[in-house]
């Protein structure tokens, strides 16, 4: 399964940039990004791991419910 690289807005806004079949690319690609990003750029890199673009875009953008730690 490819691993798919996202910009994702703080209005949840989703671009697809780029998918690789190894993650250590994929990482790569998105620490770069993430370093090339200036001071006021909210945006988020994300990485997704799915069998194609649909299922990376819809874990993307569902609701994940707040997990509560050993601290709460």
């Amino acid at each position: 399964m490819p691993y798919y690289v996202y910009r994702v807005s703080p209005q949840r806004f989703i671009k697809y940039l780029e998918h690789y079949d190894v993650y250590k690319e994929a990482r790569n690609y998105a620490r770069d990004l993430r370093a090339q990003q200036g001071v006021n750029d909210l945006d988020t890199i994300k990485i997704i791991f799915a069998e194609e673009q649909a299922e990376a875009e819809a874990l993307l953008k569902a609701k994940r419910e707040h997990q509560p730690s050993e601290d709460d």
